[in-house]
């Protein structure tokens, strides 16, 4: 794992400073001595990303407001952790294994942004991930998920196919029993899996100083057999570069890793949310000088690659592209009661199909 471009920074609004993997500082500029293995055209996709990404979750709290969404949970603030580390993989060998946070990253690996849409205005039956897609749908039980990326990996390892498994997590998930079991399981097995753990600082409501009393999130790989590493989660080019590293060691069948991306939730838990009754300001403003999109763009800007005519170019052509994606969900017919019945069993038992048959007769009559 690398440990050039590490900088001194602050672990959470409350703890104390330790060594953190970065190679762009938020102003924009570089670490002193920083390799930089992120090409800048792939910096440029990636701000594209980003912005997609943020600028979806105004449209989808804009839109749970008004009453023609389901609850909706957004990613403001933690868009490097994601996208840097979806980067490193490939859609056609590699699965994804997402928990709830990390539509852009489902959206890169191939599931349609209509479809994402489609379920949050309840139409699961259009909502299904396309077969050949390999991804495991949106988990909002806490970190139930990721026993299935574990043993998804450990899989793919028995039956010496190619691919690497990525999943997701945050810092209150980390503290569920589901999270230790999964790497337990995973260290032993030597299973090909990536756990992102997106430390954001808040399990909804529970400061990150109240949930454990560690130093480093990162730490708790060493009781399972597994390098963790620690990284500035707002830092694109860190989170790419740790990412990278994580694929390739399971590549090489050296088994799982757990990167920590320390980083701030800028938004929402989810749209039934309310942050002012908890938040401490003083750090969400702090946090705000921190922003993972402001960061690239001034070090795109620096490189001479960005300005705001480009920005804003990119960002109306990102805006027809969610307006395309809303209105192909809208045109897709409404769920039906019926529905709760599909993809349950392979072969339905007899009771289930005389409740369908039953409820089949009660909407026609």
């Amino acid at each position: 794992m690398m440990v050039v471009g590490m900088a001194e920074v602050r672990v959470n609004d409350k703890g104390p400073t330790q060594k953190q993997y970065r190679v762009l500082n938020p102003d924009g500029t570089l670490v002193v001595n920083a390799p930089v293995r992120m090409p800048a055209d792939l910096v440029v996709q990636a701000l594209r990303w980003m912005l997609l990404s943020r600028m979806y979750d105004e449209h989808a709290i804009a839109m749970r407001r008004e009453g023609r969404w389901g609850r909706y949970p957004p990613l403001v603030g933690q868009e490097a952790a994601v996208v840097g580390t979806m980067l490193a993989l490939d859609p056609k060998q590699d699965w994804l294994v997402p928990q709830y946070r990390e539509l852009v990253a489902c959206v890169h690996h191939g599931h349609p942004l209509e479809r994402i849409t489609a379920h949050y205005m309840g139409k699961g039956a259009h909502s299904r991930v396309p077969d050949g897609i390999k991804l495991v749908p949106l988990q909002v039980a806490l970190a139930a998920q990721l026993q299935h990326a574990a043993g998804l990996a450990w899989g793919l390892r028995l039956q010496g196919r190619p691919g690497v498994v990525m999943t997701f997590i945050g810092d209150g998930g980390s503290s569920e029993g589901d999270f230790h079991e999964a790497l337990n399981a995973a260290g032993v097995t030597k299973a090909p899996v990536v756990f992102v753990l997106q430390n954001n600082q808040w399990a909804i409501s529970t400061p990150r100083s109240m949930q454990s009393a560690a130093t480093s999130l990162s730490h708790r790989a060493a009781g399972y057999g597994l390098p963790g590493i620690e990284v500035d989660g707002n830092d694109l080019l860190a989170m790419y570069d740790v990412a990278v590293d994580a694929v390739q060691r399971a590549q090489r069948g050296e088994g799982p890793t757990l990167i920590e991306a320390v980083t701030y939730r800028m938004s929402l838990h989810n749209t039934t949310d309310d942050p002012s009754k908890y938040l401490d300001m003083e750090a969400f403003e702090e946090a705000k000088q921190r922003d993972p999109i402001d960061r690239v763009t001034a070090y795109l800007s620096g490189l001479g690659r960005w300005d705001g005519n480009r920005q804003q170019e990119m960002k109306t052509k990102l805006q027809a592209e969610i307006d395309e994606a809303v209105e192909k969900a809208i045109g897709f017919p409404g769920p039906q009661p019926a529905d709760a019945y599909e993809n349950v069993y392979a072969q339905p038992p007899e009771r289930m199909q005389r409740q369908l048959a039953a409820l089949l007769a009660r909407s026609q009559s």
